[in-house]
């Protein structure tokens, strides 16, 4: 999700001629079908095309480009976002977060999508709409509620990029460190210790939570500093 300054919205519908043949929701799900089955990569105007059964050039009369299937594709799988509590800007983040989440993770390729140069469509920026609402009532200026939100989609989608390759990620990674660990514990005490306490504890793959709450406690803390400030 990156901010751009014009809004993409669908090209007019032609006033004249014969009826189009597909709808942009149409070619929107074609090129969602060869992303979830082949990966992004895959995605090009010739391949979606094939799949509807038509030609390249017909695709333009409802998508200008690569950019623009871009955003529509982005903007289907990010959805509607929720509705958010308008008197607890954390527990509204802490949605706004867990939401983005779980649309990234059914389809993880939304990640590289989302960090290509592309114009937004209307309900990405709906979510940076919400996402600033929910912040509304903290002493932030505008460029570092934006900030914060870029905080939470980068620690948001690193952690989608990391589960991608394994739902326990770092259960996976003990597993195959556990025999070295094993071995070569006195090389490796801090290592060996922290996993095993991690273990222990029940506190692996919490990597998501951790660090968004961390982020939430600093902007809490940005804001007693800012009040106290005021108020002296």
């Amino acid at each position: 999700m990156t901010a751009r300054h014009v809004l993409w919205t669908p090209p007019p519908a032609p006033r004249r001629g014969p009826k189009p043949k597909f709808t942009l929701d149409g070619v929107t799900d074609a090129a969602i079908a060869i992303a979830d089955a082949e990966g992004l990569d895959a995605v090009t105007m010739q391949r979606v095309a094939e799949r509807l059964g038509t030609t390249k050039m017909a695709l333009y009369r409802y998508v200008s480009g690569r950019a623009d299937l871009d955003a529509v594709m982005l903007d289907r799988a990010l959805g509607e976002p929720p509705t958010l509590a308008a008197d607890d800007w954390r527990a509204g983040l802490r949605a706004w977060a867990a939401t983005i989440f779980t649309r990234m993770t059914a389809r993880p390729w939304t990640v590289e999508l989302a960090q290509r140069p592309h114009v937004p469509g209307p309900l990405e920026l709906r979510w940076y709409e919400r996402g600033l609402a929910a912040m509304s009532q903290l002493p932030l200026t505008g460029g570092e509620r934006l900030d914060v939100l870029a905080l939470i989609t980068g620690h948001i989608m690193a952690v989608v990029r990391l589960e991608a390759g394994a739902a326990s990620p770092e259960a996976d990674l003990t597993s195959g460190l556990g025999p070295i660990l094993g071995e070569r514990a006195e090389e490796y005490p801090l290592t060996a210790a922290a996993f095993a306490e991690a273990a222990t504890l029940g506190e692996r793959d919490q990597a998501l939570g951790f660090g968004l709450e961390r982020v939430l406690d600093g902007i809490a803390s940005l804001a007693v500093s800012r009040a106290a400030s005021a108020d002296g």
